[in-house]
């Protein structure tokens, strides 16, 4: 249906077109009008007209008559194309004035598809008559593509001349365009057709453009894994924080770099993302420092508050002696004075949570146990047109003595020494994969 409604529409112009042709009126000459003797006469120019028409194919039922130059033509020409060939011939025929071309498009279908077929067999005789070079330029692509696809297969090369898996993926595809490209250049000089790699060329240089624009991000993307796998930012199991997200390096993959978070969730994330982010690397130097603030009582000694929590966290197993541990003032509060205590630790053989709790623990105990209180935040309400409080009979709170207990042990769950497993094996997991995971982490590798 659609096709007939095209054909119909493509037939209306084309008769439109050869009744404007004629309604357009005589075609006018670039030539001079010569007068006197050196006018060329009519049956001259009629002759020779006739003499060029006999020898053009498509011109056969044109009839042509002249008059004081301009000459006139009736008949049917196969399209528009026709017409203005014909106009062409004649009008560089010497001592025609004007053209009146009133020639008719034919609508015999024969008539219209005989020149297309006449091309055709024209073509597939040529073809016919050339196959024997074009079995040669095909079997030459052949070879060198297929020459190509077997080196490229052979992965151990690769292997060695590239520095990871991924980067000798690169590699191969490269090659394997450049041996298609090279055969289709010596097929293409072998027909003598090399006019042709310039245009192939151009057009893909367009194509690669509009598909760059189309798919940047994708090709970022790409570019940043390249960049990563080649001097990798961070090692597997370190603990990083990538733009906000914070969790164990897993896998670095062509496409994402996977976390493991603390609370056990896969975090992937773009590596043009992590290319471009800002990166927090908290495993890279094993040493790490921890702190945490304490309120005392306004009225405490304090120099002797902060001399006792240091003493205590110096006391503790897994705090480092160097960097030494750190303790200032750091506020006046609303009901105590805020003290500040740093730390450091050895990441790599107690967990740092625990460690920065149970430093806390310690530091608290010890400034109990030596007379420091800790208050909580004392608020005094004042309540406009209440009677005054009835005074209890019950003893003043202030001469309750707080009592006395006995710190309880440790528990073997908040031992900093014991570190959490879940999140390592998560990570290693991931790392092995059921499928054999892509990973472009590599120990040997260097690291920024």
């Amino acid at each position: 249906m659609v096709l007939a409604v095209t054909a119909a529409a493509v037939l209306s112009f084309t008769a439109a077109g050869s009744l404007a042709q004629s309604a357009d009126g005589p075609v006018q000459t670039d030539g001079q009008i010569e007068v006197g003797a050196e006018a060329v006469r009519d049956s001259e120019i009629l002759n020779r007209i006739d003499k060029l028409l006999a020898q053009i194919d498509g011109f056969t039922a044109v009839d042509v008559s002249v008059s004081e130059g301009v000459v006139r033509i009736t008949g049917q020409v196969i399209d528009n194309a026709a017409q203005d060939r014909l106009n062409q011939i004649i009008n560089r025929v010497e001592g025609v004035v004007a053209i009146e071309n009133e020639t008719e498009i034919s609508g015999t279908l024969e008539e219209r598809l005989a020149p297309a077929m006449e091309r055709i067999a024209a073509r597939t005789r040529n073809l016919l008559a050339n196959g024997p070079i074009f079995l040669v330029a095909l079997t030459a692509f052949l070879v060198v593509a297929a020459g190509g696809w077997l080196l490229t297969t052979r992965i151990g090369i690769w292997t060695r001349l590239a520095p990871n898996a991924f980067i000798a993926d690169v590699y191969r595809a490269v090659a394997r365009i450049l041996f298609i490209l090279t055969g289709l250049v010596l097929a293409l000089d072998i027909l003598n057709a090399t006019a042709l790699i310039g245009a192939v060329l151009g057009a893909a240089g367009v194509v690669g453009l509009a598909l760059g624009f189309a798919v940047r991000d994708t090709v970022e993307n790409f570019i940043a894994s390249i960049l990563l796998s080649l001097r990798q930012p961070f090692r597997p199991n370190d603990f990083v924080d990538i733009q906000g997200d914070q969790g164990t390096v897993a896998r670095l993959t062509s496409r994402a770099t996977i976390l493991i978070s603390p609370e056990g969730n896969h975090i992937r994330i773009p590596n043009a993302s992590v290319f471009k982010g800002r990166i927090v690397n908290f495993t890279r130097d094993p040493r790490r420092r921890f702190g945490f603030n304490l309120g005392v009582d306004a009225d405490a000694d304090l120099a002797a508050a902060l001399a006792t929590a240091v003493a205590a966290l110096e006391a503790q197993p897994f705090v480092l002696k160097e960097p030494e541990v750190g303790a200032w003032i750091s506020e006046v509060g609303d009901s105590n004075v805020v003290l500040t205590f740093t730390g450091w630790v050895d990441q790599t053989k107690v967990d740092f949570a625990k460690a920065r709790g149970e430093a806390i623990r310690a530091a608290k105990l010890a400034l109990e146990a030596a007379g420091f209180g800790l208050p909580e935040p004392i608020y005094r309400v004042r309540l406009d047109g209440a009677q005054a409080a009835v005074p209890s009979s019950r003893e003043p709170l202030d001469t309750i003595s707080p009592s006395k207990t006995e710190p309880a042990d440790l528990p073997e769950a908040a031992d900093p020494a014991r570190s959490e497993p879940a999140v390592a094996e998560a990570a290693e997991r991931e790392r092995k994969g059921l499928d054999g995971g892509e990973n472009l982490l590599d120990d040997q590798q260097q690291v920024e």
